[in-house]
């Protein structure tokens, strides 16, 4: 019986160590890695695996939760004594850089993060992620001694889950590597953006989305000396890593570029070693701030994008048309060979590492001290909250009037400051991304770029700025919460139009079944004027709720509006709130289009303002079912950016042209204007360059093989900034001033209605205040449409060539997307 016992003992004890010993991933999920594709919540179970086998060495930190409830995850790897000063290694490193107060002791541990699938589909990398935390505790614990590893096995939980869970239910078993199977056509939307159908490798500075903002509160935690986000490109492309190519922005420095060279060399070496193929300095520049290796970058870090061939279209494997099968046994095998080899350069090099992290966060070389930024409180407002994401300074003028250059007049001037101006200063740790953030135009030394070369902040969010080159003293503004009563004698309320804040509240009270009116001319009452657009809540509109008062007064405390009671109708100069030129906001009933023939970033962008900004009902449409899509229900129908020539036959043409005249609103976005060009009714013609079409087709085709890509640009408009004209009388432009600063995303450019309202246009040859514009392109932009609403029958279209949601960053387009659904139209 003893014996019994004792074995029965050993045998739980055996079993127990068992239990706790590393399992590779293969082991532990039970088939070869790569030979599936592992769901999120296996990746998370074998993290957590890893975790419970060597808690010396890893430790797990649930950062945040997406929009679908997975979890976000980082996994912090390093030798048993590093993880057991972890936070002390931590503060250091930021007290080194000057960004936590106190003295830094020396500094020779390396902060390497690593980044993995943050586009869904560009799968390979989270299955790459698992092999090389199990790589790292088994074969190189030296380079753990000095480095501490941040892994994030899955940026995009959501995305990279809708992905997998499509390929699982659709490929062949075994997996068919013809480019035509099926498994290698990803349907809309497919995997690559977020719940909300953001790309999240574009949302670092934004910050619009869940997953970037918990990812943010760790990263500024942390702020490690390098950072690689993993990708996955087209199947005929091998392997890209650094160095980047250029454009490259001036504050980057020559330690940045010449290390990131290093690292790529190091990557070379084990690629040559076993004849895999790669490229360097091509396509993948360091200029846009939001991207996963410039925000680093501009942080400090040495930031980096490996991309590997592949992306949602190779599947388990497909075949090249080079006549190579390509495997995610290969992908994966790839990515965690150029994540060992980073480790390993930062382990070498830890402490020059360290040494030149800190030399970046000098920034007495900045010529601009300090940015002064100027307008409506709810606007500045709403940049302090993005400044707070990013754990950047800021404070409020003190009086006076700066000196510098002013971004309305695009030179030299001055200005009054007061205790309500924002004041940012690149006189701080973060001040380098503060001018990448702020300046007015980022210097480009090559046009050829990845992205849009326009983003300058104070324009993106409508405020008056100065760049000043002196240091501009602040202090803390506090700001008490605006507290309102409700005075039983007021005949009306009256509020402000001037910002995204007030299309919430007026969202809110319609949703509330409060009746609310807006006016179409300035009002003068009670001895203020209140601009076109300002809000009215008539309490005799609104007798039938028993709950008026308690309910307006609840929801402008909410959203901090200030309530105005007005004692009469009867204004000091008409409009009085009986005039016709006093109109009833009809809460609209809206449908957006979806599916094949949308860009589903335009949806997304759509969808998560009405959802998560807006916060007003909108009822999504599939383009499968719009022609038997009972219209008649919805007051308005957005398309969103996308190509619809394939769509709109002439019955479905006609359908919706008889549902605009019935009084319907169409808003169409960007290229989905395209489908009304030179359709009767629709008053839309594209701008056609005056020239020779016989000498410009001559002259293209005599254009070198090795010119064509550089000679194409100059028809491209790649995210820059113009100044427009605004009709201010218009309902659409209401809250804003005669002036407008867009960002224009293409070169497609249209002419001014003709029977219908040029809200927003450009004039006679105008110039971008910031960002790259081709010759040819800027030729076709005079006297151009921007915004315009087109009346046909008792309905119209509305035609949005800028697309104001796009990212969703650029703050003050949004007003003008606002107006189109509650106010143009109005009776």
């Amino acid at each position: 019986m003893r014996q019994f016992i004792l074995a029965v003992v050993l045998l739980f004890i055996q079993f127990s160590i068992q239990a706790q010993e590393l399992q590779s991933p293969s082991a532990f999920l039970g088939y070869e890695l790569g030979t599936q594709f592992s769901r999120q919540s296996q990746v998370v179970d074998y993290f957590e695996q890893v975790q419970k086998a060597t808690p010396q060495q890893v430790k797990l930190q649930y950062y945040g939760k997406t929009n679908e409830r997975r979890p976000l995850l980082l996994a912090f790897v390093s030798s048993e004594e590093n993880l057991k000063n972890l936070e002390q290694i931590r503060e250091n490193n930021l007290k080194h850089a000057g960004v936590a107060q106190g003295n830094s002791e020396a500094n020779n541990i390396a902060i390497v993060w690593l980044s993995y699938n943050v586009h869904g589909n560009e799968a390979s990398s989270t299955e790459a992620a698992m092999n090389t935390i199990y790589k790292l505790l088994t074969e190189k614990q030296e380079w753990l001694k000095n480095t501490v590893v941040i892994i994030d096995p899955c940026v995009n939980p959501d995305g990279r889950d809708r992905y997998v869970n499509w390929y699982n239910e659709t490929a062949s078993l075994p997996y068919d590597k013809d480019q035509q199977a099926s498994e290698h056509q990803e349907p809309w939307p497919g995997g690559r953006p977020n719940h909300y159908l953001f790309d999240l490798n574009r949302d670092w500075v934004w910050a619009t989305q869940v997953e970037t903002q918990a990812r943010l509160k760790v990263y500024n935690q942390w702020l490690p000396q390098i950072h690689v986000d993993f990708h996955e490109q087209g199947i005929e492309k091998p392997y890209y890593f650094a160095p980047a190519a250029a454009p490259f922005h001036e504050i980057i420095s020559d330690w940045q570029r010449d290390f990131q060279t290093e690292i790529g060399k190091n990557n070379a070496k084990y690629f040559d070693q076993n004849g895999w193929l790669y490229f360097t300095r091509e396509r993948f520049d360091l200029l846009y701030p939001s991207y996963g290796d410039t925000y680093p970058t501009y942080m400090g870090a040495i930031g980096m994008t490996y991309e590997q061939a592949g992306h949602g279209r190779a599947g388990l494997g497909i075949m090249t048309d080079e006549g190579e099968e390509l495997t995610l046994i290969d992908r994966l095998k790839h990515h965690t060979t150029s994540g060992l080899s980073t480790v390993e350069m930062a382990s070498k090099n830890a402490a020059k590492l360290n040494l030149e992290f800190a030399k970046f966060f000098d920034n007495s070389a900045l010529q601009t001290k300090s940015y002064v930024l100027q307008g409506n409180a709810d606007k500045i407002e709403r940049l302090t909250q993005l400044l707070d994401k990013h754990a950047i300074s800021y404070g409020f003028a003190q009086g006076g009037s700066v000196s510098g250059y002013d971004y309305a007049s695009n030179n030299e001037g001055k200005r009054s400051t007061d205790s309500e101006d924002l004041v940012v200063s690149t006189n701080q740790p973060k001040g380098k991304m503060v001018k990448v953030l702020f300046e007015a135009q980022t210097k480009l030394v090559d046009s050829l770029t990845y992205d849009i070369t326009a983003w300058s902040i104070p324009f993106a969010y409508g405020l008056d700025a100065l760049a000043s080159k002196s240091l501009i003293p602040t202090s803390t503004l506090g700001k008490s919460p605006q507290l309102n009563t409700v005075s039983n004698n007021a005949t009306g309320y009256i509020f402000k139009w001037n910002s995204l804040q007030d299309a919430q509240f007026l969202a809110e009270l319609l949703k509330a079944n409060i009746r609310v009116r807006f006016t179409e001319k300035p009002m003068d009452t009670q001895g203020a004027v209140y601009n076109r657009g300002s809000l009215i809540v008539i309490r005799g509109d609104n007798k039938t709720l028993a709950d008026f008062d308690a309910q307006l007064l609840q929801i402008s405390n909410k959203h901090q509006r200030r309530l105005i009671g007005i004692k009469s109708g009867f204004s000091t100069s008409a409009p009085d709130f009986g005039s016709p030129d006093v109109k009833l906001v009809h809460p609209p009933k809206i449908a957006l289009l979806s599916g094949d023939y949308t860009y589903s970033l335009n949806y997304g962008e759509i969808w998560y303002f009405f959802e998560q900004e807006l916060q007003y009902p909108v009822t999504t449409i599939n383009t499968k079912y719009l022609y038997r899509s009972d219209l008649s229900k919805y007051d308005i129908l957005i398309m969103p950016n996308g190509n619809y020539s394939e769509l709109l036959n002439d019955k479905l043409l006609a359908d919706l042209k008889d549902w605009i005249r019935a009084g319907g609103k169409l808003i169409a976005i960007d290229a989905a204007m395209r489908s009304f060009v030179d359709k009767e009714g629709f008053g839309l013609s594209l701008n056609k360059q005056e020239a020779d079409s016989s000498k410009v087709a001559k002259k293209n085709k005599l254009i070198p093989y090795a010119d064509r890509e550089r000679e194409a640009i100059k028809n491209s408009i790649t995210g820059a900034i113009f100044k427009t004209k605004v009709d201010t009388t218009h309902p659409m432009a209401f809250g804003y001033g005669d002036d407008y600063f867009s960002l224009k995303l293409g070169a497609d450019s249209y002419q001014l209605l003709e029977s219908g309202y040029n809200v927003a246009y450009l004039g006679e040859d105008p110039k971008s205040v910031a960002g790259f514009v081709g010759n040819e392109a800027a030729k076709k932009l005079d006297n151009s449409l921007v915004f315009g609403e087109q009346p046909i029958g008792q309905g119209s279209v509305i035609y949005m060539v800028d697309n104001v949601l796009f990212r969703n960053f650029w703050d003050n387009g949004k007003l003008f997307f606002v107006n189109a659904l509650f106010y143009v139209g109005a009776e």
